[in-house]
Order: C-alpha cells, then structure tokens, then sequence
C-alpha cells in the first residue's frame, strides 16, 4: 500500500487538486459493499468527491456481481447510458469486482462497449489507484485482471457509509464450490486475516464510537484461526454492543462456534444459516454436503443451547432437476424451523459453474409458481411471527430518520427487526429500550416510554 500511496499523490497532482466528482455503483452482497467502501477510502484520498449525479461526474465506478443474471443485464444497461456522457465529456468509467474475474464478461464488454477505460478483478482493487493514474495520464484502456488467488492486504483507506454500523471481512474466498455458485472461481480459494489485524480494526472502530460490526466471510465459520475464538475476542472490546457475522456455512456449525454464541453477550442470536434446498438429494446435486435431517438437528441443537434464537437462511427454488416433491421437501423445513427473515432466490444460470450444463433445467413457469408459493407461506410465517413482538420490550440500535417518514427515527432488534418509532434525534446511535405496539409485515412500531 506504500507503493500505491505514491500513485494516490499522482492522481491528485494530475487533478490539479481540482476535487473532481465520481458515483460509483455497486451490487451484489455485503463483501461489495465492503469493498465499494474501500474503493470510495482511495477516492476520497485522491481527492475526488462523491455524487449521486451522474451527469457531474467525471469519473463513473462500478463495482459488480455475477451471482444472478440481473446484474449483468444493470451493468450492460448503465454502460449504454453512460455512451453519451463518455462522447460528450470524456467520463472515465471503471468497473471492478466480481462480473471481470469472467472472461466472456469482459470480452463482451471490450467488444460491444469499447469506451470503458479500466476493467479491474477482485485480487487487483487494492492496485485501484495505480490503474487510475495509468489510465489519467497514458490516455489508455487499462485491464488489471488476475486468474490467482490474491493476498489480502491490510491498510486500505476506508469511507464507511455509517458511522454507527461498520462491516469487517475477515477472510475472502470460497472451497465449497456448490454446483450453483460462481463464488469460488472469481473471488479464490479461502485466505483468513490474522487475528490481531482483525481485533485492531475492530479496536479501532470502538474508538471511533461504532456500536455493531459485522464480520464477513463467503463462509465465516471456516475461518483458518478459530472463528469462536474470534467472536469471544471481539467480544470483549469496549464499546461495541452487537457483533453480527454472514455467512456461515452449516456443515462447519461447530459446537465451539455455537457455544461462543451462546456465551458471548454482544453476538446477535439473530443466526443466518443457508439452506437452499429442503431437499437431501438435491442438497447433495448442489454439493453443499449435508442431508435435509442434519440441518433440522442442526437447528434443534442450537435452539437448545443458544436462548432466544432466531434464524434467517437463503433458499434457491428451481434448481436443476428439482421435482414438484423436492420442492415440498424445502416448504417442510420452512414451516418446521419457522425463519425469521428468508432471502429467497430463483436458481440462475451461471457460465463455468457445474450447474450451467446440468440437464432437467427447471422452466421458467414452474420456477416462478414455486417461487410464489414459497413467497406466501414465507410472509405468512413472518405475519404470524410478527405478533409475538407486540407488547414486547426491544432493545433497538437507531440507525437514523426512516426514509418513509421524516418524522420518524428508525433502528433494529437483535434479531434484525426494523423499527420505527417517534423519537429525538440525539437517540440515533444509541440503543433504546422500545415497547412493540403494532406489526406492519416489513417493519414493526414501537414507543418509547409509553409515548
């Protein structure tokens, strides 16, 4: 990062430290998000301003993801807005992230949007500054792109989006390689961060007066130095009050791990534990090694040892070869473990995944119909689970204003139930004691002091 930094002052003196403007676009998950911050930490040191108006902006970022169809058609759609702009004022474009670790992305996007100027891969955003510069100066096309696994590098500036809430990664990279999944191949094998690295962001962002982090990984519980030792540590840190982590993979629910859980008085019991399928034998065509019945014992042991517990998970419907009965055997599980929150997905092809060249591809109607039962009996559940809050005492983090309603602050349980609630502005930040008087499906009310 020293060498980069030298690249940082370029950018600036190249820029006449003019304060140029950028957006930037990013999709996908929580890791994108936290290496969109990333990105934004080297902008704002080069000296470039961020907006949300695109006609301002000089230079146009994207931060991509290839886990679902929909995101190449977004980024495809952007390009060909942004043709005009690059015409009329020379708007460097830059896209990173997952999307440019495949190759028929990236020769599409050299073929039929030949005006993007930097194409750049998840090992290389550490290199950011240095392709601007390259690209700034030589008035080139740049690719920074690398089919090995990357390092993980420490030091990067960071521009977090709050400063109450604050992502840490902990490791990056997947082994799993699930049939569906492109992870594997375009973030890497796992690489963990060493401890102490951690410990000193977290430490450092105590002191900055941050209230809940959440540890991110493609699978956390498989974290090369002890994941629970890891929560019991950061546990321990002065000032940080919730301590969340995704995503855990359940073959690697260790008793240690769910014993940490238990113990550990700042970890949410809000645990988000991946599904996908009901179904053991489509369980095992997705390669994620474990049966419908380990799961359910899985969800049974940690119920019994961790008080309060609440789950989310994340369902796939319509994968390949899945039958109107297999599909049952996931509607099962939902209505037996009750999930609090559901992240439910229709089964995307993905080029270079095994699942890409399976036969018995699922039609799209059949998909979409389950889709929608699931759908009903998921908001059903939530509905009826939503009840047993009223009349509760919550304690919720508040996060800000309610973006439906000004007058109203906004902030979550443990359990990640978003509140909203009549309240003074220096309560944000804050955890308050709220009582629950009324459920609305997506968020519940709550009053302060009887209020």
């Amino acid at each position: 990062m020293e060498f980069q930094k030298d690249y940082i002052e370029k950018v600036k003196q190249l820029n006449n430290n003019k304060k140029p403007k950028y957006t930037i676009l990013t999709m996908g998950c929580q890791l994108n998000e936290n290496d969109s911050e990333k990105l934004c930490g080297m902008l704002d040191e080069m000296g470039y301003i961020k907006t949300e108006n695109q006609q301002e902006a000089e230079l146009a970022l994207f931060n991509t993801c290839c886990v679902r169809e929909n995101a190449e058609d977004k980024l495809f759609g952007k390009l060909g807005e942004l043709k005009k702009l690059k015409a009329e004022k020379g708007i460097i474009i830059a896209i990173g992230g997952c999307m440019m670790q495949e190759k028929h992305i990236t020769e599409k996007i050299k073929k039929s949007y030949p005006f993007v100027d930097i194409l750049f891969g998840t090992h290389t955003l550490h290199k950011f500054p240095e392709d601007l510069y390259k690209s700034l100066s030589e008035k080139r096309k740049l690719e920074d792109i690398i089919d090995i696994d990357g390092e993980i590098y420490e030091g990067l500036p960071i521009k977090r989006e709050s400063n109450i809430k604050a992502s840490v990664t902990i490791m990056n990279g997947c082994n799993n390689f699930c049939t569906y999944c492109i992870v594997p191949y375009v973030r890497g094998r796992e690489r963990s961060r060493e401890p102490k690295e951690i410990i000193n962001e977290v430490q450092d962002l105590a002191n900055k007066g941050y209230k809940e982090i959440t540890l991110l990984g493609q699978n956390v519980n498989s974290y090369a130095y002890s994941f629970s030792t890891l929560l019991r540590e950061i546990n321990k840190i002065d000032g940080i009050e919730r301590i969340r982590f995704v995503s855990p993979h359940p073959k690697d629910f260790t008793d240690d791990v769910i014993d940490a859980i238990a113990e550990c008085d700042k970890v949410c019991k809000l645990v988000h534990l991946p599904l996908q399928s009901g179904n053991t034998k489509v369980l095992k065509e997705m390669n994620r090694k474990y049966t419908k019945e380990q799961y359910l014992n899985l969800v049974e042991k940690m119920k019994s040892k961790i008080p309060n517990l609440t789950l989310s998970t994340d369902i796939i419907v319509g994968f390949p070869g899945e039958t109107d009965i297999e599909f049952e055997d996931t509607l099962d599980v939902v209505n037996k473990v009750k999930f609090e929150q559901v992240y439910m997905f229709i089964y995307s092809k993905r080029v270079g995944t095994p699942g890409y060249s399976m036969k018995n591809q699922v039609p799209e109607e059949i998909k979409h119909k389950r889709f929608d039962k699931l759908k009903h009996l998921v908001e059903t559940q939530i509905e009826e689970n939503n009840k047993k809050y009223i009349g509760t005492i919550q304690k919720v983090l508040v996060e800000g204003k309610s973006k439906n309603n000004e007058n109203m602050l906004s902030g979550r349980t443990d359990s990640n139930k978003v509140v909203i609630f009549e309240g003074q502005e220096n309560l944000i930040g804050k955890i308050v004691n709220l009582n629950i008087v009324s459920e609305h499906m997506w968020y519940l009310k709550g009053e302060k002091n009887g209020n």
